[in-house]
């Protein structure tokens, strides 16, 4: 697997938000309706991977953006992970785990403070592993905030060693 960074609208990474698209008509009924632009994602206010089997072909995918104190409940120094995404076929083989490392890496490199990311009742996979990597529930924030299935978690960035 290789993992490379992108931009929000490379035709890759909009290959995969149609199929996580599916996936939240699949389980809630409707895709997700946040508003969302590539340049969000560009450096040095977010970053957007993209990981790659050895056929070349786009199987994983997530992205940070720049938050910071906002009526949407985000505060100063946030960083945001949107689209976290495997292909059916690709779980299970670590690449959340490591593009999720990878973009904390990046956010506390850019002097982000908090990663936190909204997601939903209906994926207790994706609960389970953000958990497993230190992430605690956190007041809502962000477009779903007032909806009952969505669930908030954060984490604080450990700034990066300069050494």
């Amino acid at each position: 697997m290789e993992i490379r960074t992108a931009r929000y609208d490379d035709p890759d990474a909009v290959k995969l938000n149609d199929q996580v698209q599916l996936e939240y008509v699949a389980r809630y009924g409707d895709g997700d309706v946040t508003f969302m632009d590539a340049a969000h994602f560009d450096p040095p206010h977010g970053l957007y991977l993209l990981a790659y089997d050895e056929d070349g072909q786009p199987v994983a995918s997530g992205g940070w953006r720049t938050q910071d104190a906002s009526p949407e409940g985000f505060s100063d120094g946030d960083a945001e992970i949107k689209r976290m995404f495997v292909v059916a076929a690709a779980r299970g083989r670590g690449l959340a785990r490591a593009i999720l490392a990878r973009l904390e890496a990046s956010a506390a490199a850019a002097g982000r403070i908090r990663m936190v990311l909204e997601t939903g009742e209906l994926q207790q996979e994706a609960i389970a592993l953000y958990r497993s990597c230190g992430y605690e529930d956190v007041p809502k924030f962000g477009h779903y905030r007032d909806h009952e299935l969505s669930v908030c978690m954060g984490k604080v960035l450990t700034a990066p060693d300069p050494a």
